[in-house]
C-alpha cells in the first residue's frame, strides 16, 4: 500500500464509456480512489452501491469517486446499467494502475492462495497527496467512512 503523505501516481484509464480519465484531471478536487477485486461481486456491489446512494453527499463536499477494477470497459458497463452507478468505475485490464498503487497481492481464499487486488480506498487531496489509505476495508462500511473522512 502507498503511504499517506506522497504523491498519488498519476494515470490514464478508459472509464466504463470509453472516455479517458487522469488523476491530474481532478486536481483541485478530492479523490476517493478505490480499488476492488470484481465487478458485480457481493462485496463489490455492496461498496459500489453505497458509494452512488451517497454520490450527491460526496459531490457537496467536493470530492469525486473513481472505482478501479482489471475488469474490461464492458464489464463496468454492465455494472454500472445493472446497479445505476453514478460514478466513475476505471478499467485497468493490464494491471498498470492497481500494480503502481501497490494493491495487487497474495490473497487466500479458503486456504487456496491466489494473487489478485486487495480491496484498497486511497483519499487524495486538492494537489494529488495521498491523506488516507485503508487497506482492511470492509466493502459494506466503506462508502461511509470515506464520507466521514471528508471535512
Amino acid at each position: 500500500m502507498l503511504e499517506v503523505g506522497i504523491k498519488a501516481p498519476d494515470f490514464e484509464l478508459p472509464d466504463q464509456n470509453g472516455k479517458t480519465h487522469r488523476l491530474s484531471d481532478y486536481t483541485g478536487k478530492k479523490v476517493i480512489l478505490y480499488f476492488y477485486p470484481k465487478d458485480n461481486t457481493a462485496g463489490c456491489t455492496k461498496q459500489a452501491c453505497g458509494f452512488s446512494e451517497r454520490y450527491p453527499q460526496f459531490t457537496e463536499k467536493g470530492a469525486v469517486i473513481l472505482g478501479v477494477s482489471k475488469d474490461s470497459v464492458s464489464s463496468h458497463k454492465r455494472f454500472e446499467e445493472k446497479y445505476g452507478l453514478a460514478f466513475t468505475l476505471l478499467a485497468d485490464p493490464e494491471r498498470e494502475v492497481i500494480e503502481a498503487y501497490d494493491v495487487w497481492k497474495e490473497k487466500k481464499n479458503y486456504g487456496k492462495v491466489s494473487m489478485g487486488v486487495v480491496r484498497t480506498t486511497y483519499l487524495i487531496d486538492e494537489q494529488g497527496i495521498i491523506i488516507k489509505a485503508n487497506d482492511k476495508v470492509k466493502a459494506a462500511d466503506d462508502p461511509e467512512n470515506m464520507l466521514k473522512e471528508l471535512v
